[in-house]
């Protein structure tokens, strides 16, 4: 099954397409690409609908046609591209459909792939939902024949036997409500969030800082003023604050700097697990940012066995473009709200759902950029949305 699972994890990872600022390709550019840009297969668009689509001022939103039925469980799925960020949609999606059959005496498994369900996605260098740690060593060897730069994060869900398995390295997140309320199912992985294995790292191998960084973190920029002062500072054995005498090495710049959405790992990325990013380097530097990125996710599972779900009760799998500037509550609230004025047999309700969602936090666009609710700020960001009703699990356990 493992084979298998990588096979389709390779036909989605190899999409990382050439183009990645930041980048140093060398003779990458005269390698052919791994896969041209595409949409998700599963929404059926023409060459041409996948044209239209990548229009920054409209932005419209594309949804699985009612007609369609291309993915399990009646799932609902959305998309928006950006405000102008990228040319393309960074963000991808896929589905995978394994079959796994238990040999007759014996307790080795043989999967096999229903064709009607096979998927096979091209993935640009953004969010995506994926699998595996073994993908990025696929990436770092698939570099020498294919053009591949710039990286991912990486969110995926597996049904197996009963349970959701939910993998995340990155920022993009899962949720589940169920009867309205919201139990997270991952977490963002941001310089933030990982200081203190960062910090470790940088600790234990001084060298990856190229003298130019300190592992430390200061509550804002040392001075040469300051040198010989005391100031408040972290390191990465510490979860609070204490005091140190600035020293000459203080001055250096920090590996971790900035706060929320601007904190940035050696002023340069603000993710910090994912896969790719092999070429990463701080600007004007020869310093690689590889070392400090991890591709092992964090997995979570959910037992759909010990809860009896209704219609209304899904698993929300979306982009940071959702979540940039919608609370877990808000979209609870939305999805809670929207459902119960759905018709429950109406198999299109979870795509409509997932609409719904991208609509809010894209907004409209007015004189002051795209807008939402009480005139914020809407994500300028891709989103990718999907809404996967759990009431199906239980059916199929």
């Amino acid at each position: 099954m493992l084979t298998r699972v990588k096979s389709a994890v390779a036909n989605f990872m190899g999409g990382i397409m050439a183009g990645s600022a930041g980048a140093d390709h060398g003779s990458g550019a005269d390698l052919p690409l791994r896969f041209p840009y595409g949409r998700p297969e599963f929404l059926g668009l023409s060459p041409d609908e996948v044209e239209c689509s990548a229009d920054h001022i409209a932005r419209p939103i594309l949804i699985l046609s009612k007609e369609t039925r291309r993915l399990p469980w009646t799932t609902g799925y959305a998309e928006v591209i950006n405000a102008g960020k990228s040319t393309h949609n960074e963000d991808q999606a896929s589905c995978e459909v394994l079959f796994v059959k238990k040999k007759a005496g014996g307790a080795n498994s043989t999967p096999n792939k229903n064709s009607s369900t096979k998927r096979r996605s091209s993935l640009p260098n953004g969010e995506g939902l994926q699998l595996k740690d073994n993908s990025d060593l696929q990436i770092e060897r698939e570099r020498t024949v294919y053009n591949i730069s710039g990286g991912c994060t990486a969110l995926v869900v597996v049904y197996l036997l009963g349970k959701l398995y939910v993998a995340n390295a990155g920022d993009s997140r899962a949720i589940i409500i169920r009867n309205g309320e919201v139990i997270p199912m991952s977490s963002e992985f941001t310089p933030e969030t990982e200081r203190q294995r960062l910090q470790y790292l940088a600790y234990m191998q001084p060298h990856l800082l190229g003298n130019e960084f300190t592992h430390l973190e200061f509550p804002r920029r040392v001075q040469r003023k300051e040198v010989g002062k005391r100031m408040l500072y972290r390191d990465f054995n510490m979860t609070g604050w204490a005091y140190k005498t600035i020293e000459e090495d203080d001055l250096k710049f920090p590996l971790i700097y900035g706060e929320g959405k601007k904190a940035r790992v050696m002023a340069t990325i603000g993710v910090t697990r994912g896969l790719g990013d092999h070429d990463l380097k701080v600007h004007d530097s020869n310093i690689y940012i590889k070392p400090f990125l991890s591709s092992s996710p964090e997995v979570r599972v959910y037992d759909l066995l010990q809860y009896e779900h209704g219609p209304d009760d899904v698993l929300i799998l979306a982009t940071d473009g959702l979540w940039d500037v919608l609370l877990n509550e808000e979209v609870a609230e939305a999805v809670t709200n929207f459902l119960p004025n759905c018709d429950p047999d109406d198999p299109h309700r979870y795509t409509l759902a997932a609409q719904d969602l991208v609509m809010r936090a894209r907004g409209v666009l007015k004189d002051r950029g795209w807008r939402i609710s009480n005139d914020r700020l809407g994500s300028g960001d891709d989103i990718s949305v999907y809404v996967i009703p759990l009431i199906h699990g239980n059916k199929q356990s």
